[in-house]
């Protein structure tokens, strides 16, 4: 009888949890500015939080490889990021999965931008190095995966990060982390 009691506990929690990550992802749709590149003058002056708040806030265009891979920045804070992804049959590997480079790309997205968010003005990163480990098999029966970014360390020109894929109900489908080189832009 506990058991049933913890089960429906838990379901219902995911639920829930699953209705405010849809409901997040609608909210950020409504304010959407087109998909696109954000011009010089847009960013110039900025720190790497300002960018992706004014993403968040529709102020800068979505990145273009969102919408073809299906995926949202929805939450970024010092030292944090979180994309939201939904998988599809179109993201299928040929062993009737999501490929991994789904995957990859939502965990690269969340633990690269978390390294962003910290980021002074005219400072800009790229990835030197991910690693990448799948635990679990994901396919278009899961709605809706976060990929949650934390910074582990920033230096003047290095950075790390590690970053979950996780569901609604809390399964973990894969786990990464993250070096970054940091840099001027040209």
């Amino acid at each position: 009888m506990i058991t049933a009691a913890v089960a429906t506990d838990t379901l219902s929690s995911a639920q829930q949890t699953l209705q405010r990550w849809q409901a997040r992802e609608a909210e950020l749709a409504a304010r959407a500015t087109p998909v696109g590149v954000a011009r010089p003058e847009q960013i110039a002056g900025k720190t790497g939080l300002q960018l992706l708040e004014a993403m968040l806030a529709g102020r800068l265009p979505r990145a273009p490889i969102s919408t073809a891979l299906d995926f949202w920045l929805v939450e970024a804070g010092p030292g944090h990021a979180q994309f939201q992804g939904r998988p599809a049959f179109g993201h299928y590997n040929p062993l009737g999965s999501v490929h991994g480079g789904w995957m990859a790309t939502l965990l690269d997205s969340c633990v690269g931008c978390a390294v962003h968010t910290v980021l002074p003005p005219g400072k800009t990163y790229t990835t030197l190095e991910l690693k990448v480990n799948f635990v679990k098999a994901l396919s278009d029966r899961v709605p809706l995966v976060r990929a949650i970014g934390e910074v582990i360390h920033v230096g003047s020109r290095v950075a790390t990060a590690d970053g979950r894929l996780v569901g609604a109900d809390g399964t973990l489908y894969a786990h990464a982390t993250t070096t970054c080189l940091i840099f001027d832009p040209r």
